[in-house]
């Protein structure tokens, strides 16, 4: 790892400034990515910012058919809230299974989203409940969020202060994870409202994550598990690698995509 300098401020317009009288900043938001990719001399940042301490980014709030997230809650909070228990269970479920205690204890939604890793879990939540992410300069829908791999549509010296996700009727996340990383293999996140299916994959696809449109056309239509079977993800642009290929991991798809239906329609 190369030298740099590190600062911990304690508001977000500090940080800002920080970030803005620095040749070469990055904003730190739990490390579990940043950290080790600096290790790996990937990334060589001649400033840290931290921005853990900022309490404005710390916290969740019920308001009438939604939930806002602190950029800087961590997804241990997130597992434990009476607020997302009650209101979207299967959030809170998809906190719990993310990496070991220490990355839950560590680890942030806002860090998660920003660093967009095709095989994390929040993106496919923040897809599937049609969230807003909130930044300290303007309002991003899920939908325009998220651009590709490892890529979202922040701006320079933009830090995601919270993501608000619209409560569900009933909604389920399955995922096939990675035995040593617990990252997705295969994730779905399916979410049944009033009108209308919401249904996003994670772990597969080479572009990221993803709305699979033809399963929520169907599962709108007559949502059951028999209809879920018909759906099959095609593997092409499905990502390849030591841990499984295009069409294994698309089958995975199919197969969290059933559980899910099980699990909203028991």
């Amino acid at each position: 790892m190369d030298d740099f300098n590190y600062h911990r401020p304690e508001k977000i317009e500090e940080a800002m400034f920080l970030y803005s009288n620095s040749d070469d900043p990055m904003y730190l938001s739990g490390g579990m990515t940043l950290i080790p990719t600096m290790k790996q001399r990937l990334a060589s940042p001649e400033l840290l910012i931290d921005i853990a301490d900022i309490k404005d980014l710390q916290f969740i709030n019920e308001e009438t058919d939604r939930v806002i997230i602190g950029s800087g809650t961590s997804h241990y909070t997130v597992a434990t809230s009476d607020i997302i228990n009650q209101l979207i269970p299967s959030l809170a479920n998809l906190a719990e299974g993310i990496g070991d205690p220490h990355v839950r204890n560590m680890g942030t939604i806002g860090g998660a989203i920003s660093n967009n890793d095709p095989t994390a879990d929040y993106p496919a939540a923040c897809l599937s409940l049609d969230a807003k992410i909130k930044t300290n300069n303007r309002d991003i829908y899920a939908n325009d969020f998220f651009t590709g791999l490892f890529e979202t549509s922040l701006e320079e010296n933009e830090i995601v202060t919270s993501v608000s996700f619209n409560v569900p009727k009933k909604s389920s996340y399955m995922k096939f994870p990675n035995p040593a990383s617990r990252y997705a293999m295969a994730g779905v996140f399916i979410s049944l409202f009033e009108n209308k299916v919401n249904v996003s994959v994670t772990g597969a696809s080479e572009d990221g994550v993803f709305r699979w449109k033809e399963m929520e056309e169907t599962l709108a239509n007559n949502f059951s598990v028999e209809e879920a079977r018909k759906v099959k993800l095609s593997s092409e642009g499905v990502m390849s690698d030591i841990h499984a290929d295009a069409k294994y991991r698309a089958n995975l798809v199919d197969i969290m995509a059933i559980r899910a239906v099980e699990n909203i329609n028991e």
